[in-house]
């Protein structure tokens, strides 16, 4: 379905590496709550202070990438990963693991930031993204097989990280060690679509809070409130994560056969249903059914939403910055989630949640129908050995005005 010779490998290795540490949130909080001496809330907050890390760095080099340079940023950050997740798996004392914790975060938020503005840049940077949304989602369901497997320690997900960032790290060397000085120019003009810009960025961070409140204690919902054992639970969310696979596989072969009102908004509206089945199970049919539907719908909400902020701007600024305002929501979302379970319990957390998703899906879509993106029928661009002769003579009504077909601009 994708061709090899026209995907940025490099990009969506990145991309991969970036986005592992918040797939693999629900097995890292759990472990460092079972792991060390942590309260469920505190582990939490480490979790949330690790994203909120990974944040900061998308907010701090969303306009810098193409000035310092795409592969000095990657390996900054593939090396901030290693380092810092390595460290925090092999250490035993809670303040070094959250130090660790910390600057893995940002060295994951340093490679998600080169790899969006990259992605941004690329023709079609829904395809793109969806095939680095393959490779995350298949890695991850393998750790969550894998994991249960090595002992009970803390530190096999954070490893987990660290090793993938090692390994990604010698793909560096095909991106470019500089962009054109035309380009570091161009990224200095202001924002385009400020106000879609920003209304997506505000919606998305609640968007990805909802999301990983939930995401961040399902791993508590599965063993205390369905009453399933840590390898169950790991091998629902591996199955999970494989139906992630299919539905990202679907969103690549549609395309913008759906338009961006319909995946966004709608399948925001599928994911409330879903995080409300999820939080109230009580036994493993309706605990899987959850959340293998709610992972199913995840990335292909997911692969529009980053496709739509990279049509806002095609060198990748607002994708950085909607990806960082998402990774807020997502720091956010696992102290929201242990809050909300430990106050009002899982079932009401869930209610909540969902009521919240549905608040937003409205703006959502309005800024998915409104924007310009790569997802609108555009009119062929014709060869001009192909293009249709001009009349010889043209009415004088019409003197002075484009009488063929103008194509759409693409961003280049």
């Amino acid at each position: 379905m994708f061709a090899r010779t026209t995907l940025p490998w490099p990009l969506v290795a990145l991309f991969t590496a970036g986005y592992l540490a918040p797939y693999l949130l629900p097995t890292t909080v759990g472990r460092l709550d079972s792991g060390l001496p942590l309260t469920a809330t505190e582990a939490g907050a480490v979790g949330s202070a690790l994203l909120l890390s990974s944040a900061a760095a998308g907010f701090l080099l969303a306009s810098r990438v193409d000035r310092v340079g795409p592969r000095t940023l990657a390996r900054v950050g593939l090396t901030l990963a290693v380092l810092g997740y390595g460290g925090a798996a092999l250490a035993h004392a809670v303040p070094a693991v959250v130090v660790g914790a910390l600057i893995g975060g940002f060295g994951s938020g340093t490679s998600t930031a080169v790899a969006a503005t990259g992605i941004a840049a690329q023709p079609d940077p829904h395809r793109t993204t969806t095939v680095g949304l393959l490779g995350v989602s298949a890695l991850a369901g393998a750790v969550y097989l894998t994991v249960p497997h090595l002992g009970r320690g803390h530190g096999q997900p954070l490893a987990a990280i660290a090793l993938t960032a090692l390994a990604v790290w010698p793909l560096t060397g095909r991106l470019p060690l500089a962009t054109a000085p035309i380009r570091s120019r161009e990224t200095r003009a202001p924002l385009p679509h400020l106000r879609a810009g920003l209304l997506l960025a505000g919606t998305l961070l609640c968007w990805s809070l909802a999301q990983n409140a939930l995401w961040g204690v399902s791993g508590r919902i599965g063993l205390t409130q369905a009453q399933l054992s840590e390898a169950t639970v790991g091998a629902v969310f591996a199955i999970a994560l494989g139906a992630g696979l299919l539905g990202v596989v679907g969103a690549g072969a549609l395309g913008p056969r759906l338009g961006r009102a319909l995946p966004i908004g709608g399948g925001t509206v599928l994911i409330a249903a879903c995080i409300r089945l999820s939080a109230s199970a009580t036994d493993l049919t309706s605990f899987a059914s959850g959340e293998i539907a709610w992972n199913t719908l995840y990335p292909i909400v997911l692969s529009y939403v980053i496709g739509l902020a990279a049509s806002l701007d095609p060198r990748g600024r607002w994708a950085v910055l909607v990806g960082s305002a998402s990774s807020l929501g997502t720091a956010a979302g696992p102290l929201t989630g242990s809050l909300l379970a430990t106050r009002a319990g899982f079932p009401a957390m869930g209610t909540v949640l969902a009521v919240g998703l549905l608040l937003i899906a409205v703006p959502m879509t309005a800024v998915a129908i409104s924007a310009p993106g790569y997802f609108r029928t555009r009119t062929p661009r014709l060869r001009p050995d192909t293009a249709p002769a001009a009349p010889r003579r043209a009415p004088e009504s019409s003197r002075g005005r484009n009488s063929g077909p103008v194509p759409a601009t693409v961003p280049q």
